[in-house]
């Protein structure tokens, strides 16, 4: 009798542990056909000065046109008095190859560990930026990996290391801030005697009634720019709104940068603009169209042609974890997703010499656990 009722106490604690604490498994598979025309056929590099060459078509199998394939683990606990405890570790793969992205960190895309209380959220790790989270919902292409220029719109530091964030919550206010130690993007900070070096830290407002949206955000990060550690300046300042109507979400938003050298010099001054639609044309059936318009004022003291990209987007759900989608860009003065301008050649896709446009397209298919 008293092996049963001891047994009975073991079991109703496990079950009471395994109701107060859990550990999700999940991921999203996408790889797509696709097709690029206008590519140089000579990979700009800092060794041969970034220079491009002939231009030349490229069909490929490609990972990711809707989301970054990825696999992750997210875990809560119940530490009792409205306390909770959360983990979420999360690792970026491409799927035509199996080879880990985000320079073959294990959990690249995002490592971190904290605690939530009410409506208030603390994290500690590699985490997104308050500016990306804050235009989230204000991206028209929902920041698909092929052809949206998130990168031009949030600078490389959207992910970041060694950093602390806080996000709360308040009726329809959404209210963030983070601060980063060392961002990791052009070094580690974290540097004994050198506080500001590779530092990074922004805050957003963000505020939605169901049909208004608005959002408005400041993001920094100082990097690491010369062998003796001295550090640049690089800021951006942006707003956004958004408009639902019936099927329809309507969206406009403004990016102010500046960016400067360890010596105060500009690198880099530009506005970015952007509009676009979410349409949900049936149950199953959503269509994305965006357009983005790069204002370079001064890039490093060179004068060049602004860019503007189109992304139209077509995405057919199969069930609620499966769709396909055709997704296609078409630029102008600059690679897709601005490459070739003013954010250093982020995504691959080289304008070849003499070349002023390029055009990308592809169909497929995107899986999610």
């Amino acid at each position: 009798m008293r092996r049963t009722v001891i047994g009975m106490a073991i079991g109703a604690l496990a079950s009471l542990a395994q109701a107060e604490s859990s550990v999700t498994l999940y991921g999203v598979a996408d790889a797509n056909i696709e097709y690029a025309n206008n590519l140089s056929r000579v990979t700009p590099t800092a060794a041969n000065g970034f220079a491009t060459g002939a231009a030349g078509d490229r069909f490929a199998v490609a990972s990711g046109g809707l989301s970054g394939s990825r696999w992750g683990l997210r875990g809560t606990e119940d530490l009792g008095a409205g306390l909770k405890a959360l983990l979420v570790l999360e690792s970026g793969f491409s799927i035509d190859t199996g080879s880990s992205q985000q320079s073959g960190r294990l959990f690249g895309r995002q490592a971190y560990v904290g605690l939530q209380y009410g409506n208030s959220q603390f994290t500690f790790g590699r985490q997104y930026t308050s500016a990306f989270d804050a235009f989230a919902n204000f991206a028209p292409a929902r920041y698909a990996t092929q052809y949206d220029p998130a990168v031009a719109l949030l600078g490389l530091n959207y992910r970041s290391d060694n950093t602390a964030k806080y996000i709360g919550t308040f009726g329809g206010l959404i209210a963030q801030a983070h601060w980063s130690f060392g961002n990791g993007v052009a070094g580690a900070g974290e540097v004994p005697g050198q506080f500001r070096r590779d530092t990074g830290y922004g805050g957003a407002l963000t505020y939605g009634s169901g049909t208004l949206g608005l959002t408005l955000t400041y993001d920094q990060y100082n990097p690491t720019l010369t062998s003796a550690g001295a550090t640049g300046l690089f800021r951006k300042i942006g707003g956004a709104a958004s408009y639902t109507l019936g099927p329809a979400k309507l969206i406009a938003g403004y990016r102010w940068g500046r960016n400067t050298g360890a010596n105060g010099n500009a690198l880099l001054r530009d506005n970015f603009y952007w509009v676009g639609t979410n349409y949900q044309a049936t149950s199953a059936l959503g269509l994305w169209l965006a357009y983005y318009y790069l204002d370079v004022k001064n890039l490093a003291g060179v004068d060049i042609k602004n860019p503007w990209q189109i992304t139209a987007i077509a995405n057919y759900a199969l069930s609620k974890r499966t769709d396909i989608y055709v997704t296609s860009a078409y630029s102008r003065n600059s690679g897709l997703n601005f490459d070739t301008s003013a954010i250093s050649f982020a995504n691959g896709y080289f304008l070849a010499s003499g070349k002023n446009s390029m055009l990308g397209a592809a169909i497929g298919i995107r899986h999610r656990f």
